[in-house]
């Protein structure tokens, strides 16, 4: 039996000032430090030793893992980043503060724009600022697999090869790993591992900092789950 843990990351800056992050790489807040330090302490008194570690590309999920790893005494753990595992892409709603969109577009709006599973945000061009196809971390991808905006539906299509391709493997073997992400691309894995259907989840939240700790079967069934806080 293998165990899986995931972490969203700790509160960012962004998260803070009520803004649209998606792939902008924004750090984390001196809050969302101590989230994720505090993640690690839980870790280790959990007693989770781990072989794997995987995080994004981005700032906030990567220090995050770093805490956690630290504060569990496990920092050395071989870690693989990609950007397959990256929060949703917002699109142009990126660095907006949502209460403000909510006044420009509606509410009703953009809480679909937030909560549908498969209604696009209005869209970046790839030309426009602030789009990742200008961003380095970005330049060995063909540019139609860099999103200019994204759901949740998409996210999980992204996400599920590198589970299937990497992860899956490891935790067949009974690896145990640990993946320190964004709050969708982490609902999207739980969407796929625990089978909730497209209406469900989206009512499932992932608390910043907090780790979800899965017990997986040899043929990857949840066995159990359990929060650490």
């Amino acid at each position: 039996m293998a165990k899986l843990v995931f972490i969203r990351h700790g509160q960012s800056e962004w998260n803070l000032s009520n803004q649209f992050t998606g792939w902008v790489d924004v750090n984390l807040s001196e809050e969302g430090v101590r989230q994720a330090q505090n993640a690690g302490a839980l870790l280790k008194q959990e007693g989770i030793l781990f072989d794997q570690a995987y995080t994004s590309v981005l700032t906030r999920a990567i220090k995050t893992l770093h805490y956690a790893l630290e504060g569990s005494d496990q920092l050395w753990i071989p870690e693989t980043k990609s950007w397959r595992l990256n929060e949703r892409h917002y699109g142009a709603l990126q660095g907006q503060n949502k209460a403000e969109a909510a006044e420009k577009w509606g509410d009703e709006q953009v809480h679909v724009w937030r909560r549908s599973y498969d209604t696009l945000p209005p869209l970046l061009d790839a030309s426009d600022e602030g789009s990742a196809a200008n961003d380095r971390r970005y330049a060995h991808l063909d540019p139609k697999a860099i999103p200019g905006g994204e759901n949740l539906k998409v996210t999980l299509e992204r996400v599920i090869p590198f589970w299937e391709d990497e992860i899956a493997p490891k935790l067949i073997d009974g690896e145990n790993i640990i993946i320190a992400a964004h709050g969708n691309s982490l609902r999207a894995l739980t969407k796929y591992i625990e089978n909730i259907s497209d209406e469900d989840i989206m009512d499932v939240e992932m608390a910043t900092g907090e780790p979800v700790v899965y017990d997986l079967d040899e043929n990857l069934n949840v066995v159990s789950k359990k929060k650490l806080n």
